[in-house]
């Protein structure tokens, strides 16, 4: 069987097994969410009354072996989320994501330099993706501690780059930095600067994966999470 063949019967037992997660596991069962899967990015959507349940059914699709991140658009009491996508170019991952670039495109809402402080308010954003930014970044901290101000309690950062060893990482001439799930770990606790909670971290062989939320000022990672997805 070739890759893609495997990778969309392996997604495609992946989506079997969040349905009958959500059907038979009682701390979930009833809620109004959908799950597709695509190349082990587990894809939420539908609505939920309080985010504590989006919290939990996300922590209960994580502990599923082969899933490499969960990105959702689930509307919480009613309300739907804003979803930045920084640095999009051409795509964003969502339709109704908010796009973010230095250069004008039709995907484009908002022009701004992510290697600049973002012009959003604090607090204000429900999830952001940054597909393919940070590896361009020669200093990508600054624009990962903007995310954490702009993040509201309980927000969601999507990272996706290169890993390190696959040839994409260095194919292109305009990558300046190289990505590891051990990256992931220093982002999540690096002195000094805003602390990240891992919610969930993954790779196969050409990316790298992580999905990161804000924690509180003198809160810490949950050492149990470091020891699970870094070494």
């Amino acid at each position: 069987m070739g890759g893609e063949a495997r990778q969309q019967v392996c997604d495609e037992f992946l989506q079997d097994v969040v349905a009958e997660l959500t059907t038979h596991d009682l701390r979930v069962r009833g809620l109004d969410v959908t799950a597709t899967v695509d190349g082990g990015v587990v894809h939420l959507r539908g609505d939920v009354d309080r985010v504590e349940q989006l919290a939990l059914l996300r922590q209960l699709v994580g502990r599923i072996a082969g899933v490499l991140a969960i990105w959702d658009r689930v509307r919480v009491a009613g309300r739907d989320p804003v979803i930045l996508d920084l640095g999009c170019g051409d795509q964003r991952q969502y339709p109704s994501n908010y796009g973010v670039d230095r250069r004008r495109t039709p995907s484009v809402a908002a022009l701004a330099d992510v290697s600049r402080p973002l012009p959003f308010r604090d607090a204000g954003v429900d999830r952001i993706f940054v597909v393919h930014v940070l590896e361009h970044l020669i200093d990508f901290l600054p624009l990962v501690d903007e995310c954490h101000r702009i993040l509201r309690p309980g927000g969601v950062l999507h990272v996706l780059s290169p890993w390190w060893k696959h040839v994409n990482a260095v194919a292109d001439p305009t990558h300046v930095r190289l990505l590891d799930t051990q990256t992931v770990k220093g982002i999540c606790s690096s002195p000094g600067r805003p602390v990240w909670h891992p919610l969930h971290v993954g790779r196969d062989d050409a990316t790298v994966f992580a999905d990161l939320t804000p924690a509180a000022p003198g809160d810490e990672p949950d050492p149990r999470q470091l020891a699970r997805f870094f070494d």
